[in-house]
């Protein structure tokens, strides 16, 4: 019986890597699929609202918690094909996502080493459009199995279909709580020499590593950046009790570039804004810089709440914190940013249990 499986009042905050969060109405752990679709159908009965918890990496929750049926999305499994001189590996939303990225290096399989030591689970790299040191799983995701929450039925998506963009997806967008991710398809390329071109990655495995990387260098090198920005979950290191990196990094039209640098001289400001192409003639600015650049130094400090000693990007919990200090603080940086920069930094996490 499903009944049985559920759990009421359940403190959420030890689900989620920034530790924060309220109770939760109801609980309940999927091992199966079958739980997945058994909830979906318990909380309708109910008039509950429902909320899909994977690893808890990307959320705040409010302190006031969720007044619905928390699902925990928990099934394993992983599949390989070899097809056309690729490996198609399909993966349960229930594995660790760095599992699966350790699994795959391991056997030499490209595609994913790029993306290790981010938290979390598989379910939710397509909906975020994972992405980090030159690779997002939009490049090798195939299609996807999903649990359609409006219909009651399992649906597939290919990668078209999934309107990937950066750190957007349709599950993030316009389909937002319609669809339960089941399993992910990716096309891994064997015994395969990555070029690399992320510049901090790049100067890494020169400094340390040998002209051709092999994919475990690559992971290493990977692991290392993001232990010394704290965005490697640590119980060691209290800059990790975070979500990563909480803002967004802008993406603006060249002109409107053109215009803010004119501005900020004007103003005498004469640093130069760090920029990256992107292959829609827009360009990508650095959230961390513009965070830094309005005034807000690493350690900054409000509250329980602060700005990560190690990178400016990533609010951290010091123990104690609460979902409103987070707030406070993303919000006081958000209007100091866009009073200088004339950017609105938009929040990357998911916020859960917040009234609208």
């Amino acid at each position: 019986m499903f009944e049985e499986k559920l759990q009421e009042n359940v403190l959420l905050s030890p689900f989620t890597t920034l530790g924060i969060g309220g109770l939760a109405r109801y609980f309940v752990n999927a091992y199966d699929e079958q739980t997945i679709f058994d909830a979906v159908v318990w909380a309708k009965k109910h008039k509950l609202p429902l909320f899909v918890l994977g690893g808890g990496s990307n959320l705040l929750i409010a302190d006031s918690g969720f007044s619905g049926l928390v699902l925990q999305v928990n099934n394993l499994g992983i599949e390989n094909l070899y097809q056309d001189g690729k490996i198609l590996v399909t993966v349960a939303a229930g594995e660790t996502w760095d599992d699966f990225v350790t699994f795959s290096v391991k056997n030499n399989w490209a595609g994913v080493e790029g993306l290790s030591g981010i938290p979390g689970k598989v379910g939710a790299t397509p909906i975020q459009n994972v992405g980090a040191y030159g690779q997002e799983v939009k490049d090798t995701i195939v299609r996807l199995q999903a649990y359609d929450r409006y219909l009651g039925k399992v649906v597939s998506f290919s990668n078209e279909e999934c309107k990937f963009s950066y750190r957007q997806s349709l599950f993030k967008s316009e389909a937002k709580d319609r669809y339960i991710i089941l399993k992910v398809t990716y096309c891994l390329t064997p015994d395969f020499r990555p070029i690399i071109h992320y510049p901090e990655l790049q100067k890494y495995l020169l400094e340390n590593f040998s002209l051709t990387p092999s994919l475990l260098n690559i992971r290493d090198a990977v692991l290392s950046i993001r232990r010394s920005k704290a965005m490697v979950v640590d119980p060691l290191d209290p800059d990790s009790k975070s979500v990563g990196s909480f803002f967004m990094n802008p993406i603006v039209e060249e002109e409107k570039l053109l215009l803010i640098k004119e501005k900020l001289l004007i103003k005498g400001f004469s640093d130069a804004i760090p920029q990256f192409p992107t292959t829609t003639g827009t360009v990508k600015l650095s959230a961390a810089w513009l965070i830094e650049k309005a005034g807000f130094k690493k350690g900054y400090q409000k509250g329980n709440v602060a700005v990560s000693s190690k990178h400016t990007l990533a609010l951290v919990n010091k123990n104690g914190g609460t979902a409103n200090e987070v707030c406070l603080l993303a919000k006081e940086i958000q209007k100091t940013v866009k009073e200088k920069f004339e950017i609105w930094l938009e929040p990357e996490p998911t916020y859960v249990g917040f009234n609208k």
